[in-house]
């Protein structure tokens, strides 16, 4: 290996492990906010991902989870009356979640706690090239290498 591509390998080594450093603090941080809400990050992923009446499969696609591992979450915030399961208006067989007034209120509450991240105060231009570049990298991450 030329020297060149030692340097390159390390500093492409310091930049994964920078992202994995960011993303462990922030899981971290994440955890500890919600809690302070009374939430589990499981409760609060569902609470921030149900925009509106769906199915749950649909919020288990939204969460990035199995449709079983979103039941425990959602089941506790029904047993808080911050959802309801409500009949499906087409399928029968189906069952619609629905924020109720007051889950809509601490959904609020919840994406106004979580826009405190360190990474909301950077400027929005350097919050877009951000995420453009991670947008990017992952899709290089998810086509077949040849």
């Amino acid at each position: 290996m030329t020297t060149t591509s030692q340097s390159q390998a390390e500093a492409q080594w310091q930049l994964m492990k920078l992202v994995h450093e960011l993303d462990m603090q922030n899981n971290a941080r994440v955890r500890e906010r919600v809690a302070k809400l009374g939430f589990t990050v499981a409760q609060a992923s569902a609470l921030r991902e149900l925009t509106g009446p769906m199915t749950l499969s649909e919020l288990a696609v939204r969460m990035g989870c199995e449709p079983s591992n979103a039941i425990v979450p959602l089941d506790k915030l029904e047993e808080q009356r911050l959802v309801e399961r409500r009949p499906h208006p087409t399928d029968r067989r189906a069952k619609q979640l629905v924020l109720t007034p007051e889950g809509a209120e601490r959904r609020e509450e919840l994406l106004k706690f979580l826009c405190e991240e360190p990474l909301w105060t950077l400027p929005q231009q350097e919050q877009d090239a951000l995420q453009d570049l991670v947008q990017r990298a992952m899709a290089r991450a998810e086509t077949p290498s040849p």
